[in-house]
């Protein structure tokens, strides 16, 4: 009796630790959640993606775009969906580590409510200007910064959205500066560069995929970039902390989630195939065009960093002296 109850128990948990590799080998579709809309940066990503993790995986990856307040609404059904590894959800550091900051009750706890897969991509972004509007075809940053200081009200600097990073680094880079600036937020950086070459705005800030093209056409000018090093893409233009201006070095990620309590065997077969992904020619080719760096890690790494953005972005939220909404 004793020798049956134990075989029971072996075979349970056998049942246990299969069920996650039972499930990816199943033909069931794999969706992708993506809290932004069809055509965006975040969309392509995920859609790049998807073709990939479908010849890895052997089964069905689809996007499933659920948009809406900054990435909340995919990130609150991420977290009611079953660990079963059906449902993941590429996101970015805004949703991840800026909104828990900034909103009073976001619907999840990053830390506790999802299981990190691995990271896919680095998306930096820039500081551009409109060189016709300051009058300098040369103009840096301290140069607009000046021009600002004598043509006040005019320092208006386009944002991707309110009470995010870029909104905040207007307040960061205006003090480190001495300069009148002030942030005009909009629904996301497409149309911030769209204002920016119509002189609409004078300056930006923005994803490299955003801007590239219009400072390749000379109708904006990149004059500064975030991170701790000048990027490849980029080698002329200097980042903040070379400026002088620091506080904003966090780049942008873009990192994929599952559940919390996905079966770390899941866990495991999908960070595996999703660093191979992540890691190819092509995957890297696409993305570059984009002007986005693509980038893997371990499901560790990926929860370091989420931990890591969330307390620099505390001090950047702290110092603005916004208060969660």
């Amino acid at each position: 009796m004793k020798r049956y109850h134990f075989l029971l128990g072996a075979l349970a948990l056998a049942l246990t630790s299969a069920t996650g590799t039972a499930l990816a080998q199943n033909n069931a579709s794999i969706r992708i959640l993506v809290g932004f809309a069809a055509g965006g940066s975040s969309d392509m990503i995920a859609r790049q993606l998807a073709q990939g993790l479908q010849q890895e995986l052997g089964q069905p990856v689809v996007v499933d775009n659920k948009p809406g307040a900054g990435g909340q609404i995919a990130a609150q059904l991420l977290k009611a969906a079953k660990p079963d590894g059906l449902t993941l959800y590429l996101s970015n550091s805004h949703t991840m580590a800026m909104i828990p900051l900034t909103v009073l009750n976001p619907g999840y706890d990053a830390a506790k409510d999802f299981a990190p897969i691995g990271l896919v991509a680095v998306n930096p972004d820039v500081f551009v200007i409109n060189p016709s509007v300051v009058g300098n075809p040369k103009a840096g940053l301290k140069e607009f910064a000046q021009w600002a200081k004598g043509n006040p009200d005019r320092g208006n600097v386009g944002v991707p959205a309110p009470a995010s990073a870029p909104d905040f680094a207007v307040g960061i880079v205006a003090k480190a500066l001495d300069a009148d600036l002030r942030s005009v937020p909009y629904r996301g950086d497409a149309p911030v560069a769209q204002d920016v070459m119509a002189g609409q705005i004078s300056a930006g800030i923005g994803s490299v995929g955003a801007m590239l093209q219009p400072a390749k056409a000379g109708k904006v000018r990149i004059v500064a970039v975030n991170g701790t090093s000048r990027l490849a893409l980029l080698p002329d233009v200097p980042t903040y902390a070379e400026l002088g201006i620091k506080g904003y070095e966090e780049m942008i990620y873009t990192g994929l989630f599952a559940p919390a309590g996905l079966p770390a065997d899941l866990v495991q077969r999908y960070s595996t195939a999703l660093a191979k992904v992540v890691k190819s020619e092509a995957f890297t080719e696409k993305l570059s065009a984009m002007g986005i760096s693509a980038a893997s890690s371990s499901p560790a790494e990926l929860a370091a960093r989420v931990a890591h953005t969330h307390k620099d972005w505390t001090v950047m939220v702290k110092n603005a002296g916004y208060k969660p909404q």
